[in-house]
């Protein structure tokens, strides 16, 4: 997807429409102890959005010296490592920029990709760092920073691609099986091309659908050019491989996610210091020495805007 990333779909989910990326070697009690740990301390935290001069969460978590940032346990955005340590694109960015804004802890709160928008604007966390896709029904529910990268579909299939499949419309011509994972984007994509949402294998996440393939239970598992060419190349199993990256379809339209920050409605302040910093690692090239060590590529790098994205 993406679900980023994810690009996920739905409301409240990475791209297109639907909901979300998952974990793929994320710490699953890790995440749910601190999730759980954000639902019951959310009622102490206080919105400052829509007092009509930008929002005061900036100076406060610059008193505080903590930012809080909703994760979704998802490589290679944001995630939990096998150390218990916050790692991914995300994080790495949120450390450069919240430090230079003055604030210098990165405090992690894993959730559910779905449950990220709800639980920023109920205030469990102060901004969502998970490389969620904009999204015109997300927009209306957060206010994004400018996005950090732009990303195309790939496909995890058995060695030598027995069946050639490339794009979603081979998978409907070629009555592939089809997996991805749950509230993905590639549900939609998928939907668009033909293929029937009843038919598509629904899995937790990336690897899960590299065994998947593996095992012969599916033709291929769709999921964002980034995500998919991680699992494969850290699994080395030598029975699967991904494929060329391509732009999806939707609606009859090319679908190029682009995955950001999101922030209350109301925190222009926040928003807008995020997003000078953001533009000065763009043009120094900070930005992709940051991402590339989680396997993004120049290619995926983007001048989109978020007002763009909104339209």
């Amino acid at each position: 997807m993406a679900p980023p990333r994810g690009k996920k779909t739905g409301s409240t989910g990475r791209t297109g429409r639907t909901l979300g990326r998952r974990s793929l070697l994320a710490g699953a009690a890790s995440l749910t102890a601190a999730g759980t740990l954000g639902a019951t301390t959310a009622c102490s935290r206080v919105s400052s959005a829509g007092t009509g001069d930008g929002g005061d969460l900036l100076e406060r978590m610059r008193i505080q010296g903590t930012v809080k940032v909703g994760i979704a346990g998802e490589q290679p955005y944001s995630y939990i490592d096998k150390n218990g340590e916050l790692t991914g694109a995300s994080p790495a960015i949120a450390r450069v920029i919240f430090g230079r804004l003055g604030i210098d802890n990165v405090q992690p709160m894993p959730t559910e990709f779905a449950s990220l928008i709800p639980g920023l604007n109920s205030q469990q966390f102060d901004v969502v760092a998970a490389g969620m896709y904009i999204t015109p029904e997300r927009c209306a529910q957060v206010l994004f920073a400018d996005p950090e990268y732009e990303m195309r579909d790939a496909f995890i299939v058995r060695k030598g691609n027995p069946l050639g499949l490339h794009t979603y419309k081979d998978i409907a011509e070629k009555g592939a099986k089809l997996a991805t994972g749950v509230g993905y984007a590639e549900i939609d994509y998928a939907k668009d091309a033909g293929i029937k949402e009843s038919e598509i294998k629904l899995l937790p996440d990336q690897l899960a659908g590299l065994l998947e393939v593996q095992g012969g239970r599916a033709d291929v598992f769709a999921g964002t050019a980034v995500t998919v060419r991680n699992v494969v190349r850290q699994s080395k199993s030598g029975k699967t491989e991904y494929t060329k990256a391509f732009t999806p379809q939707l609606d009859g339209k090319p679908d190029l996610g682009t995955g950001a920050f999101a922030f209350r409605k109301g925190e222009t302040k926040l928003r807008d210091a995020f997003n000078e910093e953001l533009h000065k690692m763009k043009k120094s090239g900070e930005l992709l020495r940051i991402m590339k060590p989680f396997g993004f590529i120049e290619q995926e790098m983007t001048t989109q805007t978020a007002k763009e994205r909104c339209k």
